[in-house]
């Protein structure tokens, strides 16, 4: 990895994201056009059809020309084991962005079908794109939507794509940090849940999501088996941040 890609501030992509980082939680994007690049891109030079290069071809993008806010290779690692592990028939992402972690999920599951909330419309049009390059758009679906909207995008998930009490295997929480919890009692008051289910939450240490943590810590042999694993944020290596994998104990 050459220094660039390990130390952020030499980037200049980085520095542009930190400018922009007022706009991620009301547009989604951070509003220099990367993610619109990072589809070009991924469309130009990834093999269609092909998901691991697809996800290659993101990451190189992220490395060499702009930086992305997906989960990223190292703590994808992370994410592809839990899937595994859970080996989800059912899977919900909060958080689509490009369509990265989705992506992802729908690699270490095969099987599975996979939903992504997403509070961007032009969010969930790069991501489409990207699964079908992928050739995934068959069973990978974004909803456009909050967890957050009075039950609106909860129904939609009930009413039109099947979640019913205990048919949820995996959730991935990777949006509006501080929705990390209030999302998760929204989703845990539904009953969506079975006992081992699994929730993986990214940036639990940067940007940080403390009362999810905390919550989790007081819940632990209880409500939830946790483990936290450390890592590095996103495509860099001297930031370092965490990632919170909990067991649904029921």
């Amino acid at each position: 990895m050459r220094l660039k890609q390990r130390i952020p501030f030499l980037r200049w992509s980085v520095w542009r994201m930190a400018t922009g980082s007022r706009n991620i939680t009301v547009t989604g994007q951070i509003g220099d056009g990367r993610e619109a690049a990072a589809v070009e891109y991924v469309l130009k030079h990834a093999r269609a059809g092909d998901i691991d290069d697809v996800l290659a071809t993101i990451d190189r993008f992220a490395y060499e020309k702009s930086m992305l806010i997906n989960v990223g290779d190292e703590k994808g690692a992370l994410l592809d084991a839990a899937v595994r592990r859970a080996d989800p028939k059912l899977a919900l992402e909060l958080g689509t962005y490009c369509g990265y972690g989705a992506l992802r999920i729908a690699r270490a599951a095969p099987v599975a079908k996979v939903y992504s909330v997403e509070l961007a419309e032009a969010n969930a049009v790069n991501a489409r794109e990207i699964w079908a390059h992928a050739g995934v758009a068959d069973r990978v679906t974004c909803v456009v939507g909050t967890i957050g909207d009075s039950g609106h995008t909860l129904d939609v998930l009930a009413r039109e794509h099947g979640f019913t009490a205990g048919a949820l295997d995996f959730l991935f929480l990777d949006h509006d940090k501080d929705a990390y919890l209030v999302d998760l009692q929204s989703i845990l008051d539904r009953g969506w849940l079975h006992p081992g289910s699994i929730v993986v939450a990214d940036n639990v240490k940067v940007p940080g999501a403390p009362k999810y943590r905390e919550y989790m810590r007081q819940q632990q042999g209880k409500k939830w088996s946790t483990t936290e694993h450390k890592a590095h944020v996103e495509y860099q290596s001297l930031i370092s941040d965490l990632v919170l994998e909990s067991e649904y104990l029921g």
